[in-house]
């Protein structure tokens, strides 16, 4: 019996059989979570109405009609169905650099970027370039669970940088100036954050720029949910524009909630030229190249889709505003932080680990979301909600799903 993607994802990480010595930084990795919070789901009646699905970041809407027929059409083009540039196709990567050039005001070349198999992918190839197993990387927490499991994997140490929600969830140079050592490779920022929602100002960005090239470190941006800021904010900062930028950043993107194809696995490291002609030894063992058929098709959207994704954005802030105006109406639940895609909420239950709080909230409300203990040890009082995967209708059921409900 084939099921549901979710429900194959649920039996394929649940398998009771522990055959093989497996590495010990593998075991004591924490299991993927999204299965387990679909398992919850599976339970629910329907008693309140059809399920509000707010865990995964997966967007809700499909990818414009004329990039479906362009990626049916280099799908069954022959040859994209050979092997490709370690880095991504060269046309693509000119796309990519020209965008990027226009929106930070700096000059970026196609051969300071690589194409990769999803931004996850990135990450992973990036944490393989900048440290080795017993040296340590700077993650803010709470954290999105896959980046702490790779550093786990490769057995590099996570040094956790603490996020209060007094400060917006937004990461203070002097707090992270004294977890820096000797063993410390790098300091990783996701702006906008996953999981709080959290923009990093330019003045933050800045500060740990500064930060980093004093102690010889480097700095990994994570901008996968850059096109979907709130509409407040022009530019995400103005890194690139900087000559010396290249001697200290790496930013990591993602293609996947932008042009809505997560499925295809496209995602990107932006780095100085002598940096990637390094990190392609890495994406050589690994990906060999990234999916094609994607790349041909972005090469075009990249620049004749810019008003379709405004349109994103513009709707994926209406759903914020849903949002917030939503759980204003539940005086007992606070929301932290909101952006993007997300809402960091703390929820009323003081003492009930978060993890209960969303079965209980997907097995008898019908409403989905992810506990906050999947983000961090300190995360229990809080439960992330990707807003934006839903539109504004159900966002509107949300306070008379969960007014009523008691522990």
């Amino acid at each position: 019996m084939a099921g549901t993607p979710q429900q194959c994802a649920i039996r394929f990480w649940t398998s009771p059989a522990m055959p093989l010595d497996l590495s010990t930084n593998l075991l004591d990795t924490s299991t993927p979570p999204i299965p387990e919070a679909y398992a919850w789901s599976e339970s629910y009646g329907g008693a309140h109405g059809p399920l509000i699905n707010m865990a995964q970041a997966a967007p809700s809407n499909p990818p414009h009609p004329d990039l479906i027929a362009r990626i049916g059409q280099s799908a069954s083009d022959p040859a994209g169905m050979r092997y490709g540039p370690i880095g991504g196709d060269l046309a693509f990567r000119q796309a990519f650099a020209a965008e990027q050039s226009a929106i930070y005001g700096g000059a970026i070349g196609a051969d300071e970027v690589a194409v990769t198999a999803g931004c996850n992918l990135a990450f992973f190839i990036t944490m393989v370039s900048l440290a080795k197993a017993g040296e340590a990387v700077i993650l803010p927490a709470p954290w999105y669970f896959n980046h702490e499991m790779a550093l786990k994997i490769l057995g590099i140490e996570t040094r956790r940088l603490q996020l209060r929600a007094e400060d917006g969830f937004v990461p203070r140079v002097e707090d992270a100036e004294p977890l820096i050592d000797g063993k410390v490779r790098a300091i990783v920022l996701v702006t906008p954050n996953n999981p709080t929602g959290a923009v990093y100002p330019e003045p933050v960005i800045e500060a740990f720029v500064a930060l980093c090239r004093r102690k010889g470190i480097a700095l990994v941006l994570d901008e996968t949910y850059r096109d979907l800021m709130p509409a407040q904010y022009e530019r995400p900062h103005a890194l690139f524009a900087k000559p010396d930028w290249r001697d200290v950043a790496i930013q990591l993107y993602s293609f996947s909630k932008a042009y809505c194809i997560p499925g295809h696995r496209l995602g990107a490291i932006t780095a100085g030229r002598e940096s990637l002609t390094e990190i392609g030894k890495a994406l050589d063992t690994v990906q060999i190249c990234p999916p094609r058929p994607a790349q041909a098709a972005l090469t075009w959207a990249i620049p004749a889709m810019r008003a379709w994704r405004a349109e994103n954005r513009a709707e994926i802030n209406r759903r914020a505003a849903a949002f917030r105006a939503a759980f204003a109406e539940l005086n007992d639940w606070h929301v932290a932080s909101v952006g993007a895609y997300f809402a960091y909420v703390r929820h009323p239950y003081r003492g009930v680990p978060s993890r209960t709080v969303i079965e209980r909230m997907a097995k008898e409300r019908g409403v989905l979301g992810l506990p906050g203990s999947y983000f961090g040890p300190e995360e229990d009082d809080h439960v992330r909600i990707a807003f934006a995967n839903t539109g504004v209708d159900q966002i509107a059921e949300l306070p008379g799903r969960l007014r009523d409900m008691r522990f």
